[in-house]
């Protein structure tokens, strides 16, 4: 049946009709999600769920990410405790703590049984976000587990008392796939991978979830991929839309919908020793890690 010409174009010609389908679109090029304004969570005991970010590239937002995304969920009511992972000490600097004058740290709690929590975490200036700092000594722990038994369920066993006291654990992992990150792995519940939009750390990915895959099948069958966050985009550079656009062919809705941008403030925060959600809470950045936060929340059903 003809229809007449007009109705194959219907639409085509409708500035108003693209407009409105643009604006419902996020930077993934998907239609956004409609999330529920985050609520306080119920009075009682607590079940923290453990998040590990990983990627074994350096220098992709894993630490930026960590420090915003647990500043952003502490703002909606939860308690978190942000593990730093990594020798480098980057998220305890990031958060205002020099590694260098640290009597103890993670590491102590690892290595020794004489050391208790409350000796070692530290508080922040975000309300409600508290920190277990390291700093070198860590990278010596790697080599004093490797003659452990049960190595790799080490740090699974310093955090398990801590469940009933955190709504969410979030562990920044060290640039590697050594025993530090499969025991980040087999302590957690869930993984989060911040992923630059980049040839070379696009290729990197396989690496890491067949690492993943490993740790699932024979140290924690519970560990579950939470999603992949794509970091450090700039749209103006066809380069990283074409990464993007692999990275949801290869992972489709395992992608977060919130898109990392490129910005200078970024490194400002970690001068100041503050997540962007405090330095700049009215910044792009800021708005981009509190739209993280409601679908982490939503992807761990604890909105």
């Amino acid at each position: 049946m003809n229809h007449g010409p007009h109705r194959a174009d219907e639409g085509l010609f409708d500035v108003d009709a693209q407009e409105d389908e643009a604006e419902d679109l996020g930077p993934t090029g998907r239609p956004l999600p409609d999330l529920p304004e985050p609520t306080p969570p119920s009075a009682g005991p607590k079940n923290a769920i453990i998040i590990a970010l990983t990627n074994q590239k350096g220098g992709v937002g894993k630490t930026t990410t960590t420090i915003n995304l647990g500043a952003a969920l502490a703002e909606t009511g939860r308690r978190v405790l942000l593990v730093d992972f990594d020798p480098q000490g980057s998220a305890s600097v990031g958060l205002g703590v020099n590694p260098h004058t640290l009597d103890q740290s993670i590491y102590n709690l690892l290595i020794s049984r004489e050391f208790s929590f409350d000796e070692i975490v530290l508080s922040t200036t975000v309300d409600g976000l508290d920190l277990l700092p390291a700093n070198i000594d860590l990278s010596a722990a790697e080599l004093q587990l490797v003659s452990e038994v049960a190595r790799e369920q080490t740090l699974k066993r310093v955090l398990a008392p801590l469940r009933d006291r955190y709504d969410f654990i979030l562990i920044d992992c060290a640039p590697s796939l050594g025993l530090l990150t499969v025991n980040a792995l087999t302590a957690s519940d869930k993984v989060l991978i911040p992923l630059e939009c980049e040839f070379f750390a696009l290729r990197g990915v396989a690496l890491l979830t067949d690492t993943i895959a490993k740790v699932t099948e024979r140290l924690n069958n519970d560990l579950e991929l939470l999603g992949i966050l794509a970091t450090m985009f700039d749209s103006r550079t066809l380069h990283s839309r074409e990464v993007l656009e692999r990275v949801l062919e290869a992972f489709g809705d395992k992608v977060f919908h919130t898109v990392i941008r490129r910005t200078i403030k970024f490194p400002e925060t970690t001068v100041a020793g503050e997540p962007i959600t405090a330095y700049a809470p009215s910044s792009p950045g800021a708005a981009a890690y509190r739209m993280l936060a409601r679908e982490v929340l939503a992807r761990c059903h604890a909105g």
